[in-house]
């Protein structure tokens, strides 16, 4: 099965905002076997619309758009979509029971014009909740393809994806969909990789395959069986997981470093917090990118300057003045503060240099230092990862979440 992705919105093509929909809405269709050929964004006018929808579904069995459903005059999505497929738009009694009872919820609870707007939808289409704002999804059928239209805000269109498209499309595909098996491989280069797989490829019979989608950190391998092949894919998964022997990988679920650190902290039962220099953020961002952290994260805190280090972490200016920010001291001392602040069993620390400025001949781009912080000891370790500042801040990220599930696992009992 083929597909398509679609984003409408002019701020999309003048570079305002990100697109996060095609990325979400393709890792969900893969994880059905489901090919994604081709992402496009384009403008919100009829005419772009129409001939996306037209070039889409002659080359792909399902097509996923987001966009254009807003209740103001610049979406036009709904109407050039029942034009297109040859119906109108009306008011759809059950879509305004939706929205009344969203709008509920509001600060004034009130229904206006532009909500009440939002059943106006076409006559002949599958409509789907939309329980996280007030534009339904819609799902269209022609000539034995299908066309989903969703919202384009991210958080809208990921709980549409996830819990009215993708059920819909595993029962009405079941029989058709590619069977594939995955497992994320940690802290190895993907040509590295590759390189070792080797031998393990040229053996693969006809109808398997195996692809690499490689991420700042890690490495997803995705072994993929087309028609009879699918009878020797567990034959030939026992044997990918023998060729990474001495690797360290996971068959987690959700193969991606945070999920898999989610999984096992709370299986743990312990709890961690953060101290974060180099990497401002971004790790207590992918601890609560998981839902259900609340379980397990206690806090972080970003402490960009050495006054908030002194201040907030207890971390000794005297040691910063001797080694400087990024050392072995401040880092032990920076997840021993952030332990202590927010009681937590486990905490890690990161300090170094993200760059592109910033770096010297004895602390390069790239250098950071690690540190987790338990009721036993303090263990730290220096990294060089890259001369990029976001691989930088990946890399130290997933590593750290690596170290802190480590020292986890190794606890006293």
């Amino acid at each position: 099965m083929k597909a398509i992705i679609v984003t409408i919105g002019d701020e999309i093509l003048l570079g305002q905002i990100l697109d996060t929909n095609s990325r979400f809405a393709a890792a969900a269709l893969a994880q059905l076997g489901i090919e994604t050929v081709q992402m496009l964004s384009v403008a919100d006018t009829p005419q772009q619309i129409r001939c996306a929808a037209d070039m889409a579904l002659k080359q792909a069995d399902i097509v996923i758009m987001t966009g254009g459903l807003g209740p103001t005059k610049d979406d036009l999505t709904k109407k050039t979509l029942a034009d297109y497929f040859g119906t109108r738009l009306v008011f759809n009694e059950q879509a305004y029971k939706w929205v009344e009872e969203f709008v509920s919820h509001y600060p004034k609870g009130s229904m206006n014009l532009y909500n009440k707007n939002q059943a106006l939808l076409p006559e002949k289409c599958l409509l789907l909740r939309n329980r996280k704002g007030t534009a339904s999804g819609m799902w269209f059928e022609k000539d034995g393809r299908v066309l989903v239209s969703l919202p384009g805000v991210p958080f809208e269109a990921e709980h549409l994806i996830k819990d009215e498209v993708i059920p819909r499309l595993e029962k009405r595909l079941a029989g058709d969909l590619l069977r594939y098996k995955m497992l994320t491989v940690l802290d190895v280069p993907e040509s590295e990789l590759a390189m070792g797989l080797n031998e393990y490829e040229s053996h693969l019979p006809a109808g398997l395959g195996l692809a690499y989608l490689p991420s700042a950190g890690f490495v997803r391998l995705r072994l993929t069986a087309k028609g009879p092949a699918e009878k020797q894919l567990e034959k030939y998964w026992s044997r990918l997981k023998q060729a990474l022997a001495g690797r360290k990988f996971t068959e987690a679920a959700q193969g991606a470093p945070e999920d898999v650190f989610a999984q096992e902290i709370a299986r743990l039962g312990v709890t961690v917090a953060a101290a974060e220099s180099c990497t401002g953020g971004n790790i207590a961002r992918l601890i609560t990118a998981v839902p259900g952290a609340s379980r397990y994260f206690l806090g972080g805190v970003v402490s960009y300057a050495n006054e908030v280090k002194i201040a907030v972490l207890g971390v000794s200016a005297a040691d910063l003045q001797k080694y400087g920010a990024v050392s072995e001291s401040v880092a032990r001392q920076m997840a021993q503060g952030v332990r202590k602040l927010t009681g937590a069993d486990f905490a890690v620390a990161t300090t170094g240099v993200a760059g592109p400025d910033g770096g010297s001949a004895e602390k390069p781009v790239g250098t950071v230092w690690i540190a987790v912080a338990g009721p036993g000891e303090t263990h730290a370790q220096l990294f060089h990862f890259s001369a990029t500042r976001e691989r930088n801040i990946a890399k130290a990220s997933f590593k750290a979440l690596e170290l802190l599930l480590e020292a986890a696992r190794q606890r006293p009992k």
